[in-house]
């Protein structure tokens, strides 16, 4: 979590992704299953190759929670034909960087090279996917870096513990109540059994999708894609039956502690639709109109005018079953933190009983499409778009009508949204509070 609520808000990418030129691509599959995905971009001599798996924090048992993250550090230990530790070498060693993210719902890995390297790409990637190590030592190892990463960016950063409560409370039985890092106590019990068997179920080529994307020639690259990954054994089919959460009706109350701050927050979290569905792309344009910029109404007036609060966020979090859209406040001085959500819901309940201004509605798509554009400026960013729409949202397409999707949503649309899904009865309200030596 690099600041106080930056882990919600750079979520926000998987859902604020589109651009307003046409991005030019083509798909084939494999026999294996492996879908993939070519984007030819020759205005300047880089490649990336990128695998996104379907499979992140919510999945497996909840009794070993944490392996997709765990897997994001395991699988760059090294494979058959790449030594322990020499992963992360032979990649600067060429030019090129490299990095891994997982969220609740995919595991994305990616290279970006000097296209020149492209073939030594899809050869690191078939690797990690064909016949990786996962033996004692590695996990041993990485069992270590994950305890430290849960020290630095959770247990000893301020705020840290903000979407581990968010989630303990908004859900009851849905896999998104447990963190993405899982609980370490998790990994310490775990077998080297039950990775090897985490592996073969999620991190199959039929539950994946490979994009290549850059200064690259279609034909050639699809002949270098089969010739990598047809070695690659088709797995089981993945089956997902996760429980349905029982609506939110009367408000939750609950307060959490956090030894790292000293300024109280307030946050109001609201279970919604996932990310795919429409009401998630007006929620979007909700969330911007509150507090999107110096501009927005919240920052104008908890900020500006009042100078109740030392920031405020309105934030919709992308995610493939349920969506989270949250509101948070800091106080400035001795305000409290039943001021600062009274006018948060001051300016929701203007919302549902009055249209937002012309004015406002157009500042708000200028903002959405210029958003869009700087979110796909590079082939990376392009990259992880093809593979974020084809795998979360079954529709690769959206990369090319998502704007189309935003400016074709009207003002008593998001009044009517307002209306639908964000009621105080509809919502946990979480008071995030400093602990002391007594609690």
């Amino acid at each position: 979590m690099k600041n106080y609520f930056m882990a919600l808000a750079s979520l926000l990418f998987i859902s604020h992704q589109a651009i307003a030129q046409k991005v030019e691509f083509e798909e084939f599959d494999l026999d294996n299953g492996l879908h993939v995905i070519m984007h030819k971009d020759n205005t300047a001599p880089v490649v990336i190759t990128s695998v996104m798996y379907d499979v992140g924090g919510k999945d497996g048992s909840r009794e070993r929670t944490g392996f997709a993250h765990f897997f994001e550090h395991l699988l760059f230990e090294g494979s058959e034909n790449i030594a322990r530790g020499e992963f992360m070498k032979i990649i600067p060693a060429n030019g090129g960087t490299f990095n891994a993210n997982t969220s609740q719902d995919r595991t994305y890995y990616y290279e970006i090279f000097p296209s020149n390297k492209l073939e030594l790409g899809l050869w690191l990637e078939s690797e990690r996917m064909l016949h990786p190590v996962i033996d004692q030592v590695g996990v041993d190892t990485q069992n270590e870096v994950v305890k430290e990463e849960k020290r630095q960016s959770y247990d000893n950063r301020p705020y840290g513990g903000l979407l581990k409560t968010i989630g303990e409370n908004l859900f009851d039985v849905h896999p998104y109540k447990d963190e993405n890092i899982g609980l370490m106590e998790h990994l310490d019990a775990a077998t080297l059994e039950e990775f090897n068997a985490f592996f073969d179920k999620y991190y199959v080529p039929n539950n994946a999708v490979l994009v290549v994307a850059g200064d690259i020639d279609y034909s050639k690259t699809k002949t270098m894609v089969t010739d990598y990954f047809s070695a690659v054994k088709k797995g089981p089919e993945v089956v997902r039956d996760f429980p349905s959460e029982t609506p939110i009706t009367e408000t939750k109350k609950a307060i959490a502690y956090d030894k790292n701050i000293q300024i109280p927050a307030i946050i109001a979290a609201y279970r919604l639709p996932g990310q795919s569905t429409r009401e998630a792309y007006v929620l979007d344009m909700i969330s911007s109109y509150l507090s999107g910029g110096k501009s927005s109404v919240l920052y104008k007036k908890l900020i500006d005018e009042k100078k109740e609060a030392l920031t405020v966020q309105a934030v919709n979090l992308g995610q493939v079953d349920y969506n989270i859209f949250a509101l948070f406040a800091l106080p400035l001085g001795d305000v409290s933190l039943e001021t600062l959500l009274a006018d948060m819901d001051e300016e929701i309940l203007k919302m549902q009983n009055n249209l937002i201004s012309e004015r406002d509605y157009e500042k708000l798509l200028n903002q959405f499409e210029n958003d869009f554009v700087n979110s796909n400026s590079s082939v990376a960013g392009i990259a992880g778009s093809l593979a974020t729409y084809y795998l979360l949202y079954g529709d690769v397409n959206i990369i090319n009508n998502q704007l189309d999707i935003y400016r074709s949503i009207t003002r008593e649309e998001i009044q009517s949204v307002a209306k639908k899904y964000l009621s105080p009865n509809q919502r946990v309200e979480i008071q995030y509070l400093p602990k002391t030596e007594d609690q």
